[in-house]
């Protein structure tokens, strides 16, 4: 597969089966390899090197080696290779998109998307570089003064999932290389070739050689996270995927006590409040302009809801996973939902007309959401079956209805093609249901009351509320969760700020008399 292809590529060279280490590709010691395949076809794509703990070793001490020869470049001269990278993978989008459909399964739009969405965080991170600033702050006595530096960290362990394989490497990699930090990018084994793109297009844009590193693994992966976390030599970790996971690399952490960053699973409630319909109803006392206003709010709402949960074939973890709809637009807002879902087209990503592809893993779990919910008397208004004409990674693009809290679907995160609507009746009553989880990453209100919007925002306990759009994600918002969706923040300048560390300088006895 990887010969075919490399053939279909403008540019061959995007594709590489190896491991980035010290500027150099390279095999795993252990000769090792693991197979790369699509998740719409089964097909093997290609192998990458099975790295073991040598591997991993090498990279740390590259990374460690180049760090005091990157911090030392201006921050306006880090930027400028970050601006060169953007430019790169934008002009190379369209391969991109081909490797990520190959290995994720994404269709075209997603794929690409996902290659201009990577692109966007060397963007902003180009810029953000040159503005590390400090600060002055005044001494409580005359002759002292007070700096406040800010430095970058050290060496950074980045672990990345395999559902945006190449956008959440971007967002960590820019923002610890504006830093002046270095990097060793453990990229997920299912999607590894994805990570690799970008230390090809980092070394065409001037990245020296250590300053960023890519490790690949499938199963010794465990062995890698667990090394990175021990290391003395690394400073940070960043990691994106299961909350899981991430308690385990904070214990595994403790006792380096690195600065952590996580991002963890969600379980996103949407809520669609009928406060603006009712209002525009009255205020214009006529049925048919009342009727206008109505449907236009339904669909803001749909739109909405279709671009959060449907995204990636569901597979995100800013998913609408529970989506509470009030009583008086249910009806309508279920119809409507219905009949966009429809025209949907599910299938291999590579075909143009399909709108959605296959799922990477996590079919089985779909259809015991569907099911538990079914047996609760969940009503199925679209879909709720796989697609094994397809082949076994596919699942109908699925809508339930009467959907409550006792049913998986609104206490686990779905990761898939679901859309779960449950009826509420009062803002108090879908504020306590929305927050009765111990997650908190994403949540969306559709609202034109603006008292309610910052009523319900305050109340909501998620790192992030999206207000009438169903779409959160932005280079220069921090993104990021409470309880246990994680810590810390990845794009926005508050992300930079996780790969530095703060340094207090006081200057005491400084001649302050003045003489004329």
């Amino acid at each position: 597969m990887v010969a075919s292809l490399a053939f279909s590529l403008k540019d061959p060279g995007l594709l590489v089966e190896g491991a980035y280490i010290d500027g150099q590709w390279i095999s795993s010691k252990s000769k090792k390899t693991f197979e790369v395949r699509n998740p719409a076809s089964g097909e093997v794509i290609g192998t990458c090197p099975e790295s073991n703990l040598d591997d991993l070793n090498d990279a740390i001490k590259a990374s460690s080696r180049a760090f005091s020869v990157w911090r030392a470049l201006s921050g306006r001269q880090r930027g400028r290779i970050l601006r060169r990278l953007f430019d790169l993978i934008v002009e190379n989008k369209e391969d991109i998109g081909k490797i990520i459909i190959a290995e994720n399964g994404k269709s075209r739009g997603d794929a690409e998307g996902e290659a201009l969405f990577s692109a966007s965080f060397f963007e902003w991170f180009a810029e953000e570089a040159p503005r590390i600033y400090g600060d002055v702050v005044p001494h409580s006595t005359p002759n002292g003064r007070i700096q406040i530096l800010k430095q970058p960290i050290g060496v950074c362990g980045l672990i990345t999932p395999w559902n945006f394989p190449m956008a959440m490497g971007a967002r960590k990699v820019a923002a610890a290389l504006a830093a002046g930090c270095t990097v060793v990018l453990k990229s997920d084994g299912l999607t590894p070739f994805s990570s690799n793109i970008l230390a090809v297009l980092g070394e065409r844009a001037g990245i020296p050689k250590g300053v960023f590193n890519v490790v690949t693994a499938l199963e010794n992966t465990p062995a890698l996270g667990l090394a990175l976390c021990q290391s003395e030599t690394v400073k940070k970790i960043s990691f994106t995927g299961s909350t899981r996971v991430g308690k385990l690399l904070m214990q595994q952490s403790s006792s380096t006590l690195k600065k952590l960053s996580l991002e963890l699973g969600g379980n996103a409630p949407f809520i669609v409040f009928e406060d603006s319909a009712f209002i525009r109803s009255v205020r214009f006392r006529t049925d048919l302009v009342g009727a206008l206003f109505e449907d236009a709010d339904i669909e803001v709402a749909v739109t909405s809801a279709i671009a959060s949960k449907f995204k990636v074939t569901g597979q995100t973890c800013v998913c609408a996973n529970r989506i509470y709809v009030q009583e008086g637009i249910y009806d309508k807002f279920s119809k409507r939902l219905v009949e966009e879902v429809r025209k949907f087209r599910v299938g291999d990503g590579f075909q143009d007309s399909v709108t959605h592809g296959p799922l990477t893993t996590g079919v089985s779990k779909v259809e015991e959401h569907v099911g538990d919910a079914v047996s609760k008397n969940a009503t199925v208004l679209l879909g709720g079956k796989r697609l094994p004409n397809l082949g076994t990674n596919f699942f109908e693009p699925t809508i339930l209805g009467d959907v409550d809290d006792s049913m998986k679907v609104m206490n686990e995160e779905t990761f898939g093609p679901l859309a779960a609507l449950t009826r509420f009746k009062t803002e108090d009553e879908v504020i306590k249901r929305a927050n009765s989880v111990d997650v908190g990453l994403a949540s969306y209100v559709i609202t034109n009351d603006l008292s309610r919007t910052h009523r319900v925002t305050e109340k909501l306990e998620f790192g992030m509320v999206a207000i009438n759009t169903g779409v959160i994600s932005d280079p220069a918002a921090p993104f990021g969760g409470v309880k246990h969706s994680g810590t810390g923040r990845e794009g926005s300048k508050y992300g930079l700020d996780d790969y530095l560390v703060l340094k207090t300088v006081v200057v005491g006895n400084v001649n302050t008399e003045y003489k004329l």
